[in-house]
């Protein structure tokens, strides 16, 4: 076997691949020794059909089976004879197989980028103090009430305000026709939550219960309904009830009815105080870690390889899309088309790929890996937050073949760590913090 490997871009090759007519023959030979045991054609005894005739009834399907048998078995080997690794499924061309003749075909894919990452470590970086007040825990506090809210109707006869939630029916219309999708009945709104528009909720406010109006609104071309962006569109709304959320009393008992281990107020405040720490530490450790990142790779050009980008969309669509499900919703319903999610997910999906091929760079660079000892914290970690035993996350994620997956995440982690602990760090005010990101922006 003779391999070729062709440059057509730094992220896409073409390997060409010869396999000498003696292997051909060997295969063809053999296939139809194959063949030849169980045909069964009128005037031949089984194992005595000649082979002319034989290629005659089955030469198609011989030619089709051994080509792929070569291709299965050649390929593997002449990636590693090439030294080089294939993402996603390659393009094969292929000549037809004939006897005596070598057989040539080739395989257009993409690779993974060459570059070099430098200067990566010793790099300042700003991390945000944590500092969690007790506004931040009266905000949550508030959440919890909200969630736990009644929603009972508006007895008096009074007009809808601000805050209100209300039960509307509506129905879009451009220059007088019905748009297909755009048209609720018993819709709840938070008026002043500008859900929609803001001109949708301001044309609710001073209405009464079962009152009708009109509002005219023009939509901007990137509006996330496809079905209203860059439309001028005349809503017809009928408002069915008046309701408002009549919240609990923020009290001991309040408390004590969220959890058995919760006995007052006070240690609900403790338990919010604690999670809200929690969450903020992660959140200020990614941030840290992402501007590092970002850093890094200003000073970094390559192509990205499509077949990695289109991975990322799917990823994205998917989830989208399954959440869309389990509502009850669907894209046609939300007004979203296909094309227009993955435009709208392609520059995510590009960062995404590149800061993972910069860091899968810096762990080969610097010699970072996995050992048993980072796998095992991992599983962990995941026990923890699943609330199972470690041996049952094992096999969870055995079982679906997910292994591999977690390491590249674990290794991701402990490189994204390995430069944290290597960078330059100064602690700031998250005013200060926030101040100084809004400035470069404006330089940028």
């Amino acid at each position: 076997m003779k391999t070729t490997l062709e440059d057509i871009s730094p992220v896409k090759k073409k390997l060409l691949i010869e396999i000498d007519s003696k292997e051909v023959d060997k295969k063809l030979n053999h296939a139809y020794g194959e063949i030849r045991k169980s045909a069964k054609i009128p005037g031949f005894r089984p194992g005595k059909v000649p082979r002319k005739i034989l290629e005659t009834y089955f030469g198609n399907q011989v030619i089709d089976d051994v080509t792929r048998e070569l291709i299965s078995d050649s390929f593997p080997k002449a990636v590693d004879e090439a030294k080089t690794f294939p993402l996603g499924q390659p393009i094969l061309e292929k000549e037809t197989l004939k006897q005596g003749q070598d057989f040539n075909y080739s395989a257009i894919m993409e690779v993974r980028p060459e570059f070099e990452v430098k200067d990566h470590l010793g790099l300042d970086v700003e991390k945000e103090i944590l500092s969690v007040s007790e506004e931040d825990v009266q905000k949550r506090l508030e959440e919890i009430r909200e969630a736990n809210g009644k929603m009972v109707p508006i007895e008096e006869e009074r007009q809808i305000r601000d805050g209100d939630f209300v039960i509307v029916d509506y129905e879009g219309f451009e220059d007088g026709q019905p748009i297909e999708d755009v048209k609720s009945s018993n819709l709840l709104v938070k008026v002043g939550k500008n859900d929609l528009h803001p001109k949708f909720d301001e044309a609710l406010v001073g209405l009464k219960k079962e009152d009708e109006t009109e509002v005219d609104i023009d939509f901007e071309k990137d509006f996330y309904h496809a079905k209203l962006a860059g439309k001028s569109v005349n809503f017809k709304i009928k408002t069915a009830d008046i309701k408002e959320l009549v919240l609990p009393e923020l009290n001991d008992e309040f408390a004590s009815n969220l959890g058995a281990d919760l006995k007052d107020l006070d240690s609900l405040k403790n338990e919010l105080k604690t999670a809200i720490t929690s969450q903020e530490e992660k959140r200020i450790d990614s941030e840290i870690k992402q501007r590092l990142l970002e850093k890094i790779s200003e000073g970094i050009d390559f192509e990205l390889p499509e077949v990695l980008i289109e991975a990322e969309i799917n990823f994205s669509f998917k989830r989208l899309n399954d959440n869309l499900e389990r509502s009850g919703s669907s894209l046609e319903k939300a007004g979203i088309t296909e094309a227009g999610l993955r435009k709208e997910f392609r520059p995510a999906s590009e960062k995404r790929v590149r800061e993972m091929l910069i860091l899968d760079c810096i762990a080969k660079q610097d010699k970072i890996d996995i050992d048993d000892d980072d796998l095992e914290k991992g599983y962990g970690k995941l026990a923890e937050s699943m609330g199972q035993d470690i041996e049952t996350v094992k096999k969870y994620y055995e079982a679906r073949g997910q292994l591999d997956s977690l390491k590249e995440e674990l290794l991701k982690e402990k490189t994204l760590n390995y430069l944290v602990e290597h960078a330059n760090v100064t602690e700031m005010e998250k005013d200060a913090l926030t101040q100084g990101e809004g400035l470069e922006q404006e330089e940028k």
